[in-house]
């Protein structure tokens, strides 16, 4: 599929997923739209085993949602915006892969919550962090809420939501807002080298721990062992446990699907 707004490539079976709308990735009704378009055709190519959320612009991650069409937004319009945004970051914790996140530049708005959504977060050391939205009387509505309490706890993010301000990319690593720092030069090959590791291991069990932790995290913790078991029972009969148990008996490296 041919994208205007995205830019989508494969290497060593880590998908990338580009924000691609210069100049600076402001996110508008077909934007959004591509991006899930192009989340689902990753997910569902079989040649791909991790998916990277990325910018295809030199300097900037995303300026969040164009302001124009947030000023012609109905309350009625903005119902359907936040059904769609809400939709993306459903479809981004449910997937099967794991998700990883190359930040670089200045990170603002709604590109930005798409990445809470990733299992992890590598950013530039001169990446710019924030979410502005109360500026304009508004909220992150990405999932965004939700997501950044279970990621850094209530204070740190009614902090960072009620202030707005841009965080430096050291800052947003000690709040836990990312998890990896990387000199600008060597992100993306950092993030490479990663989801390629990462593609290696077996695949089931990889969707696995996914599923536990991420709809785990917000259940009680019987609801959350029963989600563990499932998920055990089920890799047992997989042909990829039955050639780790062998490999590992017999001192050999597995051959995982």
């Amino acid at each position: 599929m041919a994208y205007r707004y995205v830019t989508v490539r494969v290497d060593d079976r880590v998908g990338w997923l580009e924000f691609n709308r210069p100049p600076i990735n402001a996110f508008h009704w077909d934007m959004v739209g591509e991006v899930g378009a192009a989340l689902h055709a990753l997910l569902d190519d079989e040649a791909v085993r991790v998916v990277v959320l990325a910018s295809a612009l030199e300097k900037t991650f995303s300026a969040g949602a164009e302001l124009q069409v947030l000023q012609d937004m109905t309350p009625t319009d903005m119902g359907e915006w936040v059904s769609r945004v809400h939709g993306l970051a459903l479809d981004m914790r449910g997937a099967r892969k794991p998700l990883l996140a190359a930040i670089h530049g200045t990170a603002v708005g709604g590109g930005l919550e798409m990445t809470l959504h990733c299992d992890l977060r590598f950013a530039a050391t001169d990446a710019r962090l924030g979410q502005p939205e109360i500026n304009i009387a508004f909220i992150p509505p990405v999932a965004t809420t939700q997501a950044l309490v279970r990621l850094i706890g209530r204070p740190k993010a009614l902090r960072y939501l009620y202030e707005g301000t841009l965080v430096s990319a050291q800052e947003a690593h000690e709040m836990g807002l990312v998890d990896f720092l990387a000199a600008p030069e060597e992100l993306r090959a950092r993030v490479q080298a990663y989801g390629a590791a990462l593609a290696r291991k077996p695949a089931e069990a990889l969707a696995a721990i996914r599923r536990c932790i991420t709809e785990g995290e917000g259940l009680p913790f019987g609801a959350g062992l029963a989600i563990e078991a499932e998920e055990a029972i089920r890799l047992t009969g997989t042909p990829d446990f039955a050639e780790g148990v062998d490999a590992f008996l017999k001192k050999r490296q597995p051959g995982f699907r």
